[in-house]
C-alpha cells in the first residue's frame, strides 16, 4: 500500500463529520427497521441488514454503534437507544458460555457505557457504573472457563468449533478478561480454586502467536514474516498442536485478511493495556506484544492495495488473473476476487495504536500511523463510504464468509460487493471515534479505561 508521508490527521476532520451525519440517520433508521426477534443483524443484502444463524456475535456491534455515535456527536437520542438496547437484550450475552465473542459483544456495550459514565458523558449514577462492572466481571469469568488445557501446560480459549480450535479472532476477546482482572474479579473453580483472568488472557494472546502467527525463521523457516492462520487444531486426547486450518479463509496457507487484522489490532491494543498496567512484570510479555505488532502491521502493509484495502485472501486463487493488483488501488468490482472493507477498518486502527505507541518521532512510529490515516481516508470515502440513505450499511464492499458462499452477489457479477457488515460498521465507528477524539484533543480512546 502507498503511504502518504503528508497526509496530517486533520485532513480527516470533513470525512469524519460526514460519516457521523450518514451514520447517525442510518443508525436511527435500523434501529426502527428491524425486528430483534430475527436475531441479530449480520450483514447486508440489496442494502438491508439480514441476519445468518451462526452464533449472535453482532448485536453488540448494533448496540456499541449508538453508544458511540453519541460519543462522537452527542446526540442523546443514540445514548438512549443505546442503554435501552443493552438492558434489554444483552444479558445472555454476559452469561453466554457457548461462544468465543465476549470481547466483541460486551466490551462493546457495557465496556462503552462504563467508560463514558467514568468521563462524565453520560450522566450515569455510580450505581449504574457498578451495574456495568458486575457484566463486565462476569463476562470477562465466562469467557475465561471456555478454556483448553494443552501439553505444556498453558491453554487457550477455544471457539465455537470446539475444544480443538484456536481461533485468531478471540485475541480481541481477551479484552473481556483483562478488564474484569483490572476491577478485582477472577474464575472460582472446583473447591474454590482461584483462576487468575490475567493469567489465562497471557496464556490465549502468547498461544495465539506461538501457533497462529509466523516469522519466518525456527519453526517457521518456510514461511512469510507477519502471515497469521485463521486456526490451529489441537489433539485434545494429548494436548498437542496438530495442524494449521481456516474456517474463512481460502487456505491455511494463505492468510485470510480479516483474521490478520484481529490479531494486528488486538496486538497494539493489549499492548497499550500492558502498557498501562503490566508494570516491571510484564516487560517480556510486551515486547512479544510489540513483536507480533510490527511484524502483522508490515506484513499487512505489503500485502494490501495501494489504497490501503485488501483483499479478502491473500492467497484467493482468483488474484492470479489481477497482475499487479497491489500496485494498484483496490477494485470492489472486479470479476475474481472480492476486496474487504471490514479488514481494513479493524487493521487501521491497529496501525494508529502501534504508531502511537512508538511516538511520532520514530521512523516506525510515523510510518504505521501514516499507514493508518491512509487506509482511514480510504475507508471514509468513495467507493466505500455509504451515501446512499436508504443503505443500511455505513461502509461498504465488506465479506461474510466466502467459502461458504454467505455473500450477496450482484446479477450478472461474479464476486460480492457493495455490502455491509455489523463488525465493519462497528469498527469503522471505532476508528472513526478514535480520529474524532484525537483531532478535538480529548482523552485517548482504550477499552480499559
Amino acid at each position: 500500500m502507498n503511504i502518504d508521508a503528508k497526509l496530517k490527521t486533520q485532513d480527516l476532520q470533513k470525512p469524519l463529520a460526514r460519516f457521523f451525519d450518514l451514520a447517525t440517520a442510518k443508525t436511527e433508521k435500523l434501529n426502527k427497521d428491524w425486528n430483534p426477534e430475527k436475531g441479530s443483524p449480520v450483514f447486508t443484502v440489496r442494502g438491508k441488514y439480514s441476519a445468518r444463524g451462526w452464533t449472535e456475535w453482532t448485536q453488540g456491534f448494533q448496540f456499541g454503534i449508538q453508544i458511540l455515535l453519541f460519543d462522537a456527536t452527542g446526540n442523546e437520542n443514540l445514548l438512549a437507544l443505546g442503554k435501552k438496547n443493552v438492558d434489554r437484550y444483552m444479558a445472555p450475552h454476559v452469561s453466554h458460555i457457548g461462544v468465543h465473542d465476549h470481547g466483541f459483544n460486551n466490551v462493546s456495550t457495557y465496556g462503552n457505557l462504563r467508560r463514558l459514565a467514568l468521563e462524565g458523558k453520560s450522566g450515569d449514577s455510580d450505581d449504574a457504573v457498578k451495574y456495568y462492572e458486575m457484566a463486565l466481571k462476569v463476562s470477562g469469568a465466562v469467557q475465561a472457563a471456555r478454556w483448553s488445557n494443552i501439553s505444556d501446560g498453558t491453554g487457550f480459549i477455544h471457539s465455537f468449533n470446539g475444544p480443538h480450535s484456536l481461533f485468531s479472532d478471540t485475541i480481541r476477546s481477551c479484552r473481556s478478561l483483562v478488564v474484569a482482572h483490572k476491577l478485582g474479579h477472577a474464575l472460582m473453580g472446583e473447591g474454590d480454586k482461584r483462576f487468575s483472568l490475567l493469567q489465562r488472557a497471557i496464556e490465549h494472546i502468547r498461544n495465539t502467536f506461538k501457533y497462529n502467527v509466523y516469522f519466518g525463521k525456527g519453526r517457521d523457516t518456510w514461511d512469510v514474516p507477519g502471515r497469521v492462520v485463521h486456526e490451529s487444531i489441537f489433539n485434545m486426547a494429548d494436548g498437542q498442536y496438530r495442524c494449521a486450518s481456516t474456517q474463512q479463509g481460502y487456505s491455511p496457507f494463505s492468510t485470510w485478511t480479516r483474521g490478520q487484522a484481529w490479531v494486528l489490532t488486538g496486538a497494539a491494543e493489549e499492548l497499550e493495556f500492558f502498557e498501562a498496567f503490566g508494570g516491571k512484570d510484564h516487560q517480556d510479555f510486551k515486547k512479544e506484544l510489540l513483536k507480533v505488532a510490527t511484524t502483522t502491521a508490515d506484513f499487512y502493509i505489503a500485502n494490501t492495495a495501494k489504497d490501503g484495502i485488501p483483499y479478502w485472501d491473500t492467497g484467493a486463487p482468483g488474484l492470479a488473473n489481477m497482475p499487479d493488483h497491489l500496485k494498484k488501488n483496490s477494485q470492489p468490482d472486479n470479476p475474481h476476487e472480492p476486496v474487504d472493507s471490514s479488514a481494513a477498518a479493524i487493521a487501521a486502527q491497529g496501525l494508529l495504536r502501534l504508531g502511537h505507541y512508538l511516538g511520532p518521532k520514530t521512523a516506525k512510529g510515523k510510518k504505521y500511523w501514516q499507514a493508518g490515516l491512509a487506509v482511514a481516508r480510504t475507508l471514509f470515502s468513495d467507493p466505500y463510504l455509504s451515501a446512499d440513505k436508504k443503505h443500511h450499511g455505513l461502509i461498504l464492499h465488506s465479506v461474510y464468509h466466502r467459502p461458504n458462499n454467505w455473500d450477496y452477489i450482484p446479477k450478472g457479477k461474479k464476486v460480492p460487493f457493495g455490502e455491509s457488515s455489523m463488525w465493519g460498521d462497528y469498527h469503522a465507528m471505532e476508528l472513526a471515534l478514535y480520529l474524532h477524539r484525537t483531532i478535538t484533543n480529548e482523552p485517548y480512546l482504550t477499552f480499559f479505561k
